[in-house]
C-alpha cells in the first residue's frame, strides 16, 4: 500500500520545495566554482564576487531600493535584526515595537533593555492582530531611536500597514526596522513607500534560497549610524588590525555562505520571472479557500483577519479540546500533512489572542507550489480530528 503524498504547509518556518533552478545554481556551485567571496585574483573568486553583485541588486530591485542603498549579507533574519538593534542602539534610548513581533526582534530588545539601560514600549493590537499607527505615533518620546515593526505576523498573517507607520516617523528622528521575515517573496515590500530605514528578510522563506543567507538592506544615511557586531577578515585591507569601513566589508566580516547566496540569487530571479503579485494573489486565493473551509467546521477556531483583509498566506488556528502539538503529530502521521504547531516563537502575540495557555495553535503557510488540492485534503483531515470525540 502507497504512502500518502507529502503535503508541505509550514513554508512560514522555510520553503519546500524550492525552484528547481534553486537546486542547480546550488550544485553548480559546489561542483564547479567553490571559491570563497573576497579572497582571491583567480577566475572562479572574481566569478564569486560579480555573482554576489548581482545578487544584491536583484534584491535591491525587489524592494523598490535606491541606487545608494546597501544589501548586507548575514547568516540569518535573526542576525540581520540583531545587526540593526544591536548596531544601532545606546544607553538610554528608547525603542517602539509590537506584541506581534518575533522573538528575533522581542528578545535582542530585552537584552538591550536589561544589558545597556534601554527602555522599550510595547504597542498592542487588535483582537485580528494589526497595530493601529496612531498608537505607535502615541508611543513616540524625543529619545525614540528605533521603531521596530513586523510587515506581517508569523501568527495570524495580518500585513501591518508599515506606509502609514514611516508617513509618521518622517516627522520623527527614529530610525524605522521592519522585520520582513514574512513578506518578502510574498508580499510587496517597498523601501522608498515604507520610508523603512532597515528591513531584515530571510533568504529560506519566500525568497526560496537555502538556509545560510539573510539579507538587511538600508538606507546610507542610517547605515553610517550602524556599528559592526562582528569584526575579522574581509579579504580587505588586510594590512590594518581595524575593521575597514568600506561597504560592505565593514559589516561582512567572516566567509560568507556562498552556496546559499547561489541559491538565493536563482530563487530571486525566479520571482521576477513568476512575479509577487501573482505569487500573492495564488496564495490570496489559498488562504481565502481554508479560512472559509475552517470557520465551517464546528469546534474550529480561526485566529487573525478575515480573508479578504491584508494577509499573507498564514492561517493559525485551534480545535477545540485538542493540543496543538498532538493534531500536528497526528495529521502528518495519518495524512502526512505538515503544519507548524505551538507559539511560534511569538508568544507576546498568543498571549494577546489568548492562545498561550493552550500552548499556542496550528499554522498552515503557503508557498509557490501549494494547490487547491492541499487545502481540500488539509481541511477534510481537520474535519475529521473536529468530529472525533478522543483522539484518533
Amino acid at each position: 500500500m502507497s504512502s500518502p503524498r507529502r503535503i508541505y504547509l509550514d513554508n512560514a518556518a522555510t520553503s519546500w520545495p524550492k525552484p528547481e533552478s534553486v537546486y542547480q545554481a546550488v550544485e553548480h556551485f559546489q561542483r564547479t566554482i567553490g571559491a570563497p567571496a573576497g579572497r582571491g585574483a583567480y577566475a572562479e573568486a572574481i566569478q564569486v564576487a560579480r555573482q554576489l553583485d548581482r545578487t544584491r541588486q536583484a534584491a535591491l530591485e525587489l524592494v523598490n531600493g535606491r541606487r545608494d542603498d546597501s544589501v548586507l549579507f548575514t547568516p540569518s533574519c535573526t542576525a540581520a535584526l540583531n545587526l540593526a538593534i544591536h548596531g544601532l542602539l545606546r544607553p538610554g534610548d528608547h525603542v517602539v515595537t509590537t506584541v506581534v513581533e518575533h522573538n528575533s526582534v522581542l528578545r535582542p530588545l530585552r537584552f538591550a533593555a536589561e544589558q545597556r539601560g534601554v527602555e522599550v514600549t510595547l504597542v498592542d493590537c487588535d483582537e485580528r492582530g494589526f497595530v493601529e499607527p496612531a498608537a505607535v505615533r502615541r508611543a513616540l518620546r524625543p529619545a525614540t531611536r528605533l521603531v521596530a515593526v513586523a510587515h506581517a505576523s508569523n501568527v495570524t498573517g495580518c500585513v501591518q500597514p508599515v506606509e502609514a507607520i514611516g508617513d509618521i516617523l518622517s516627522a520623527h528622528p527614529a530610525r524605522f526596522l521592519i522585520d520582513a521575515a514574512q513578506t518578502l517573496g510574498h508580499w510587496p515590500c517597498d523601501l522608498a513607500a515604507s520610508r523603512a530605514d532597515f528591513v531584515a528578510g530571510a533568504g529560506h522563506k519566500g525568497l526560496l534560497a537555502p538556509l545560510g543567507v539573510g539579507l538587511l538592506f538600508a538606507r546610507a544615511e542610517a547605515l553610517r549610524e550602524l556599528t559592526p557586531l562582528v569584526q575579522g577578515g574581509t579579504g580587505s585591507h588586510s594590512e590594518s588590525d581595524r575593521q575597514p569601513d568600506d561597504l560592505p566589508d565593514r559589516f561582512e566580516s567572516g566567509n560568507l555562505d556562498v552556496p546559499a547566496i547561489w541559491g538565493l540569487s536563482a530563487g530571486l530571479e525566479f520571482l521576477r520571472q513568476r512575479g509577487i503579485a501573482d505569487l500573492a494573489q495564488q496564495a490570496a486565493h489559498l488562504t481565502v479557500q481554508l479560512v472559509e473551509g475552517l470557520r465551517a467546521i464546528p469546534r474550529v477556531r480561526v485566529l487573525g483577519p478575515s480573508a479578504d483583509e491584508p494577509r499573507v498566506g498564514v492561517v493559525s488556528f485551534q480545535i477545540e479540546g485538542y493540543d496543538p502539538q498532538e493534531v500536528a503529530a497526528g495529521l502528518d502521521a495519518a495524512h502526512r500533512i505538515q503544519l507548524r504547531a505551538g507559539l511560534h516563537c511569538a508568544g507576546r502575540m498568543h498571549e494577546r489572542l489568548g492562545t498561550l495557555a493552550a500552548g499556542g495553535a496550528l499554522r498552515a503557510s503557503f508557498g509557490p507550489f501549494n494547490q487547491p488540492n492541499d487545502v481540500d485534503a488539509l481541511l477534510a483531515a481537520i474535519a475529521e480530528f473536529a468530529a472525533a470525540e478522543s483522539f484518533p
